[in-house]
């Protein structure tokens, strides 16, 4: 873990350290401040705040255990206390998708997979906000399943079944209202 070092670093008060922290998380705390708040000022508060509390919490931190899961519990707490209007998930997405365009170089294929990361994700709005969450952090933030479950506070286990239910929800809403999406059976890892 890259972050103890850092960690400690910070802890002793060098700020470059802490910086280089933020730095490296920065994305996946505003990516998932955004899913609960929908709003992308709501979303840079709740980061603002999630890294200002974990400076403040950096001594109670254990060390052993990976930082980005307890980043984003702080960011699920914060945005879940914030969250006040529902909005649109479209800037994440964007920034999802302009972070995957250096994959493609033939612009049509660009256009292509752009067109179908919408449509996608479209049909992942209509889920509900449980769905929405797992959904959004094992398959757009990545996350494994230890790390997603410490993120809802949920079991493992919780975070199998609920990406299983999820996937297959996913599934019926691709088949009746998407259907070229559909290229196979959507499976949880």
């Amino acid at each position: 873990m890259e972050d103890i070092g850092l960690i400690e670093k910070a802890r002793r008060g060098d700020e470059a350290a802490w910086e280089q922290i933020v730095r490296s998380h920065q994305e996946a705390v505003f990516r998932l401040a955004y899913l609960y708040t929908r709003d992308e000022a709501d979303a840079a508060d709740v980061a603002q705040e999630t890294f200002i509390r974990a400076y403040k919490a950096l001594e109670r931190f254990d060390a052993t255990r990976a930082l980005k899961p307890w980043l984003l519990s702080i960011v699920a707490n914060q945005a879940r206390n914030r969250r006040r209007s529902i909005g649109r998930y479209w800037a994440a997405l964007q920034r999802w998708q302009q972070g995957r365009g250096e994959e493609f170089k033939d612009v049509e294929k660009v256009a292509e997979a752009q067109s179908k990361a919408n449509r996608l994700w479209q049909a992942v709005q209509r889920l509900g906000e449980g769905d929405q969450q797992v959904i959004y952090l094992r398959y757009f933030l990545e996350l494994p399943v230890a790390e997603a479950a410490e993120v809802l506070k949920v079991a493992e286990g919780t975070i199998k079944s609920r990406t299983s239910r999820a996937l297959r929800r996913l599934e019926t809403i691709i088949e009746n209202d998407f259907p070229d999406l559909k290229q196979g059976s959507l499976d949880a890892d």
